[in-house]
C-alpha cells in the first residue's frame, strides 16, 4: 500500500467523500450556470431596469472581482483550511445573488454583482482543491470527468432555463435560484468534510492584488466610457489610462519582491505557459463577446423570444463539452499543439458566422455559429490546461494552473468591456447620424425599447428601423472584433512549442 493510499484511507474515516463530492458539485454547478443564465436574462433585465450603456458592466464587475480574488483565496485556504474559505465564498455569492434579485437600477445590479463575484472567486479554486485533497492521483482523473460534466450540463440547461424564467416568471429568480444550491453545498461540506489543518506561515500579497485590481478596473472604465460619456482625449480618460499603466508597472515590481506573489512571474519564463495563457486571455474575450451580446441581437433585431435567444447560446454550450471530451482523447494521439490548432481554426470559422450574420439569416445561423465557437473553445481550453500541467512538476502545477484560470477570467472581463465599448461607440455614432431626422431623443438607452416586445410594438416603423439598423451595425463591429481575437488566438497557438514536456514524473510526491 502506497503512502498516498494510506493517507486517503485515514481521511476516509473522517470525511464522507461521496457526500462532500456532491456538495462540491452543487457549488460548482451554482457558479457554472451563473454565466449562461444571466446572459440570456440580460435583455429582459435591461428592458426592466434600463441603462443599456451599462450592459457589459454587469458581466465585467462580476468577472473583475472574481479574477482579483481567485489567487488570494487559494492561499487563504492553506492558512485557514478549505472549509472556512469555501463557506465564506459561497455565503458571499448567496448574499450577492439575493441582492441582485432585488436591484431596482443597473447601478445597483452592478454593485451587487461585484459582491457576487467576490464570493465566486473562492468557489471554483477551493472546490478543485477539496477534490484534490480527498482523492488519490488515479481517482482524480475519473472525478475530473464528473466535474467537467457539471460544466456541460449547466451550460446546456442554463440558457434555456434563463429564457424560461424571464418569459414565464420574473428575472429576479435567475439570481435567487442560487440560494438553495448554496445552502446545500455549505451544509454538505460542514457536516461531512473534516480537515486536519496544518499550520503554515504565509504572507498574502495584498499589495499585488490591490495593484492589479486598480490596473484592470481603471482600464475597463476607460474602455467602456471613452467616446461615449467621455471624450478619448479628456483628462479623465488620460488619467485612467495613466493610472492603469503606473499600477501595472508597480504590480510587476511588487511581484518581484513579494515572498508569495499573487502572480509569480517566474512561470512566465516558460514559453508554453506564456503562449497558452495569452491565448486563454483572447479566447476568454471571444467567449464573452458572443455570450454577452448575442441574446440582445436575437431579441432586439430578429424580434425573437428569450427562449429562442437562449437556444442560440445553448448550441455553443453543447459543442464545448463534446469537444472537450474529444480533446482528451486526441491529445494522446495527435499531441496538444495539433489539437489546439484545430480549436483555433474552429474559433475563426465560428467568428466568420457572426461577421456574416444579418437578421434575414435567422436564429439557426446564429446557433450554428455558436456551436462552432463552442467546439473551438472546448478543443483549445482543455488542451491549454493539459499542456501547462504536463510542462511543470508538481511543486508549481497549482500555480501554473491558477495563472491560466486567472488569465481566462481576466480575458472575459476585458473582452466584455472592450467589446461593450465598441458597441456603445458605434451605436452612439449611428444614432447621432441617422436619428436626427426621425427622433431627436434617440440615444444609446433607446436600445432598451428593442428588448421589450410591448414597447417595441408601440414604435413607429421608421424609429424601429433606425434602432434595429443601429444595433445591427454596432454588433457587426463587435463580431468583427471577435474575429480579430480568433485570428490572434490561432497565431498564439501556432507558436506553441512542438516538444511536450513531461512534468508528471514527480506526481506521487504531492501527498
Amino acid at each position: 500500500m502506497t503512502k498516498e493510499e494510506i493517507i486517503t484511507r485515514i481521511k476516509e474515516r473522517e470525511t464522507n467523500r461521496p457526500l462532500v463530492l456532491a456538495a462540491v458539485i452543487l457549488a460548482m454547478f451554482m457558479a457554472a450556470i451563473e454565466g449562461t443564465i444571466v446572459s440570456t436574462a440580460m435583455p429582459s433585465i435591461v428592458a426592466d431596469l434600463g441603462g443599456f450603456k451599462l450592459y457589459s458592466w454587469v458581466f465585467s464587475a462580476y468577472l473583475l472581482m472574481q479574477a482579483v480574488t481567485i489567487l488570494i483565496y487559494g492561499k487563504l485556504s492553506d492558512l485557514f483550511g478549505r472549509k472556512p474559505v469555501f463557506t465564506f465564498g459561497i455565503s458571499m455569492f448567496m448574499i450577492g445573488s439575493f441582492l441582485c434579485g432585488t436591484a431596482e437600477s443597473m447601478q445597483m445590479l452592478i454593485v451587487f454583482r461585484l459582491l457576487q463575484g467576490l464570493g465566486a472567486g473562492a468557489v471554483m479554486p477551493i472546490a478543485t482543491t477539496i477534490v484534490g485533497d480527498m482523492y488519490t492521483m488515479e481517482e482524480r482523473a475519473k472525478i475530473q470527468g464528473y466535474l467537467a460534466s457539471v460544466w456541460g450540463i449547466s451550460a446546456v440547461i442554463g440558457p434555456a432555463l434563463g429564457g424560461f424564467i424571464v418569459l414565464y416568471w420574473d428575472w429576479s429568480w435567475v439570481f435567487w435560484l442560487n440560494l438553495p444550491l448554496g445552502i446545500l453545498a455549505i451544509a454538505g461540506t460542514h457536516l461531512f468534510l473534516h480537515e486536519d489543518i496544518e499550520k503554515k506561515k504565509h504572507e498574502i500579497d495584498y499589495i499585488g492584488a490591490l495593484l492589479i485590481f486598480v490596473a484592470v478596473s481603471s482600464l475597463m472604465v476607460a474602455l467602456i466610457q471613452g467616446g461615449v460619456a467621455l471624450q478619448w482625449d479628456s483628462w479623465q480618460i488620460i488619467f485612467l489610462l495613466s493610472l492603469c499603466g503606473i499600477s501595472f508597472i508597480l504590480f510587476i515590481w511588487q511581484e518581484r519582491r513579494a515572498a508569495e506573489p499573487t502572480m509569480p512571474l517566474h512561470i512566465w519564463k516558460d514559453r508554453l505557459i506564456t503562449l497558452a495563457n495569452l491565448a486563454s486571455l483572447t479566447t476568454g474575450a471571444i467567449l464573452f463577446g458572443i455570450s454577452s451580446f448575442l441574446p440582445a441581437y436575437v431579441q432586439g433585431v430578429m424580434e425573437e423570444s428569450p427562449l429562442v435567444a437562449g437556444f442560440t447560446l445553448t448550441t455553443m454550450s453543447i459543442g464545448w463539452p463534446i469537444a472537450s471530451t474529444l480533446a482528451g482523447r486526441l491529445i494522446i494521439k495527435l499531441g496538444f499543439r495539433t489539437v489546439a490548432l484545430g480549436g483555433g481554426v474552429a474559433l475563426i470559422l465560428g467568428s466568420l458566422f457572426f461577421v456574416m450574420l444579418d437578421p434575414s439569416k435567422g436564429p439557426i445561423w446564429a446557433a450554428v455559429g455558436s456551436f462552432v465557437i463552442g467546439v473551438g473553445m472546448g478543443l483549445s481550453t482543455t488542451t491549454f490546461i493539459v499542456s501547462i500541467q504536463s510542462s511543470v512538476d508538481w511543486k508549481t502545477r497549482g500555480v501554473a494552473t491558477a495563472s491560466n484560470m486567472f488569465m481566462r477570467i481576466l480575458g472575459s472581463a476585458i473582452g466584455a468591456t472592450l467589446l461593450g465599448g465598441i458597441l456603445n461607440n458605434k451605436l452612439h455614432s449611428y444614432l447621432q447620424k441617422h436619428g436626427q431626422g426621425v427622433d431627436e431623443s434617440l440615444s444609446i438607452d433607446a436600445a432598451n425599447i428593442l428588448l421589450d416586445e410591448t414597447q417595441r410594438e408601440q414604435l413607429d416603423s421608421e424609429t424601429l428601423s433606425v434602432l434595429q439598423d443601429g444595433l445591427t451595425y454596432s454588433l457587426e463591429s463587435v463580431y468583427f472584433g471577435v474575429c480579430i481575437l480568433a485570428v490572434v488566438s490561432f497565431l498564439l497557438i501556432a507558436f506553441l512549442p512542438k516538444k511536450e514536456e513531461k512534468g508528471d514524473q514527480d506526481s506521487e510526491k504531492q501527498i
